[in-house]
């Protein structure tokens, strides 16, 4: 059978209370029996006492049977629940008054007896001898013979056989019974009121419990499983309640995996459109390579020389292309997927602009594109990883020169700030639309874009930055048009006369 965990602690519970009201009871009753035995003993105490002087019972023969039962027999009819016996110096029981066949032992322990003699502490509890192991409160004291020493002992068992009958027949009276009924009726009230205010305390548990199915639930549905959290009652944060911290623990843990799962949808978004802008890029150029291919095979007699050439040369610059696009989207899912090492060096930014200045020289120069770098002197050497750096700025410089005009300009800035060093890149193309700047560095643009294409570069660039602790932003700069600006941490002192 299958339990809730507070039907668990409910019956744990239950069986709890059940059993220390019981204990109670017990402890109750028994500690009652002990008060009255030592009470009872205590008023009698001196009763065997009083028996021994004022009544002759050792003759010079031994005891007297006659005087011994017409005294017991006075005795027990003055007080119905003593037993009164006469115990020879060992124990063994000489005289007494009771009815035939009653007598189950007719040996007394003396050591109880010698402990009450020497007022020990009481209650003090003695062979009962109508009972083979009952031990019950008595009286005793020592009858001398004639050299003195004890000739025997008066025994009186205080609590006999009258007064357990007695005892027997009330335990099935009503008043017991309805004494009785009352402490059951009491104890279940108990049970019922702790069972309801158990439920009153263990209610954000619950509560709890449902808001993680609702919530387990909604991710098996595919549903937002921020929207649980919305729902979840304020708890104040200064609580000691271990409850109340594990529901605003978990309303939080559910905060941030609805963040998470937002992310990773709006990321499963964005892959979705690269593969699909890459597809749209990677299709352009083969067909036309296919279609320059097929059509030098299907015509290669009847093409002329120069025009032979001609399609060779697209054909291979399709290739070049479709090539390009690939190694693109290698390097890109080497840089998010691959546990990528720095090769962190100190090495002058200044000297790697002019290297990928020397790049792009010609492919400028056919456009008349100007190359301007703005560097001031004395500038600090940089801590990075210099193919990483080249790289960034090669992709940078060849998106500003595709992107610019014939007869336009395209500058590279380094400046100091502060512990890093600043770098822009900016053109005086038509820039970026506003629609696409928010998601510039997240998706690669489409060909169709004739106002701006992304591509794979800005990622790879991004990623790679991201890699040096560092990123890329898109500034705005009056008669420019894209300009972007990343930082670099300058190298130590040491480190940059050691480059």
């Amino acid at each position: 059978m299958k339990l809730s965990l507070t039907q668990r602690v409910s019956i744990v519970f239950s069986v709890l209370l059940l059993t220390c009201c019981g204990a109670s009871a017990w402890l109750q009753i028994r500690a009652t029996e002990l008060h009255d035995e030592e009470v009872i003993q205590a008023l009698s105490q001196d009763l065997a006492s009083h028996i021994g002087r004022n009544a002759a019972l050792m003759g010079a023969d031994g005891p007297k049977p006659a005087a011994l039962r017409t005294l017991f027999g006075q005795l027990m009819a003055v007080n119905p629940s003593v037993e009164v016996y006469l115990l020879d110096a060992n124990g063994r029981i000489t005289g007494d008054d009771a009815p035939p066949g009653h007598i189950r032992r007719m040996q007394v322990d003396l050591q109880p007896v010698r402990r009450f003699l020497a007022n020990e502490p009481l209650p003090i509890l003695g062979d009962d001898p109508r009972s083979m192991d009952a031990r019950k409160v008595f009286s005793a004291a020592m009858v001398p013979g004639a050299d003195g020493r004890a000739a025997g002992y008066i025994y009186v068992v205080l609590i006999g056989e009258a007064r357990d009958a007695l005892a027997s027949r009330l335990a099935e009276s009503t008043v017991l019974r309805a004494t009785l009924g009352l402490m059951a009726v009491v104890a279940s009230l108990g049970l019922i009121s702790g069972l309801i205010a158990f439920g009153l305390i263990t209610r954000p548990l619950r509560r709890l419990t449902d808001t993680v199915s609702r919530f387990n639930a909604s991710i098996r549905e595919g549903s937002e499983p921020a929207s649980l959290a919305l729902s979840r009652p304020a708890t104040h944060t200064g609580t000691r309640d271990e409850i109340a911290i594990l529901e605003r623990t978990f309303g939080q843990m559910a905060d941030r995996i609805g963040v998470q799962w937002r992310e990773l949808k709006k990321q499963d978004q964005e892959r979705r459109e690269i593969f699909a802008n890459i597809s749209h890029d990677l299709r352009t150029p083969l067909t036309s390579l296919h279609g320059y291919l097929e059509t030098l095979s299907l015509k290669d007699n009847l093409l002329e020389g120069t025009e032979r050439r001609r399609y060779l040369a697209i054909a291979l610059a399709q290739s070049a292309k479709v090539g390009k696009l690939a190694q693109s989207l290698f390097e890109l899912a080497r840089l998010e997927h691959e546990n990528i090492q720095l090769t962190l060096e100190a090495f002058a930014l200044a000297d790697v602009v002019q290297d990928v200045f020397q790049k792009f020289e010609l492919a400028a120069q056919a456009r008349h594109i100007r190359l301007q770098a703005n560097i001031p002197a004395h500038l600090p050497a940089v801590c990075a990883d210099l193919g990483m750096i080249e790289r960034v700025l090669t992709n940078l410089l060849d998106n500003a020169i595709r992107h610019t005009p014939d007869g336009g300009e395209v500058s590279v800035e380094l400046a100091r700030a502060g512990d890093q060093i600043g770098v822009v890149v900016s053109d005086t193309g038509p820039g970026i639309a506003p629609e696409l700047r928010a998601s510039l560095f997240r998706r690669a643009f489409s060909s169709g874009d004739v106002r701006r294409q992304g591509g794979l570069g800005l990622l790879i660039v991004q990623r790679m930055l991201q890699l040096h602790g560092s990123r890329i932003e898109l500034v705005e700069r009056e008669r420019r048009g894209a300009t972007f600006s990343f930082k670099l941490d300058a190298a130590p002192a040491r480190e940059a006369l050691k480059g």
